[in-house]
């Protein structure tokens, strides 16, 4: 996964030159789903931290920006699926999202991310996930606006829609 690419017209990456970029590095099976920088491919040799460093390196060589990648493999994301504290995300996946941290939060401000949460909205840190409700919408959030900030690590996040597509196509492949 990616963070931060293709967001209004910054750090722009086609995901057909990605899939042609990833594939010439020796990746097997590359797919990928929406333009905001989620990729599936077969197991490749080294670890997650190793590939996120591979790939963005590949990314700034020939693209000229250096990416965060997040690399999970399947198991992750099904444990990660396993896990959600919010059952809301069947009937509502737009207002569920999973924040995948690079890091475990060292110190995470759970009381800052508690005063920035309206109405309904609710979060769960469970490891290296951040799990986020916004009924009333995520992008009008302030919670999901400064919940990286509080956490105290890089991440990136996918709605309950996205999250469950990826495992989907992992599978597949």
């Amino acid at each position: 996964m990616f963070r931060g690419i293709n967001v209004g017209g910054s750090q722009v990456l086609p995901m057909k030159d990605l899939t042609v970029l990833l594939e010439g590095a020796g990746l097997g099976g590359v797919r990928t789903y929406i333009q905001s920088g989620n990729v599936v491919f077969q197991k490749s040799q080294g670890t997650s931290i190793s590939l996120a460093k591979r790939i963005g390196d590949l990314v700034l060589k020939r693209h000229g920006f250096l990416p965060k990648v997040f690399v999970l493999n399947s198991r992750e994301l099904s444990n990660a699926v396993a896990a959600n504290p919010f059952p809301q995300a069947e009937a509502d996946p737009k207002a569920v999202h999973l924040y995948f941290l690079a890091k475990l939060p060292p110190a995470p401000d759970l009381e800052s991310l508690n005063r920035l949460r309206a109405g309904r909205e609710a979060f769960e840190l469970k490891g290296k996930i951040f799990y986020l409700y916004t009924p009333d919408g995520f992008g009008v959030s302030k919670l999901a606006a400064g919940a990286e900030r509080f956490l105290g690590a890089d991440a990136t996040a996918r709605n309950w829609r996205t999250v469950n597509k990826l495992i989907e196509m992992a599978s597949d492949s």
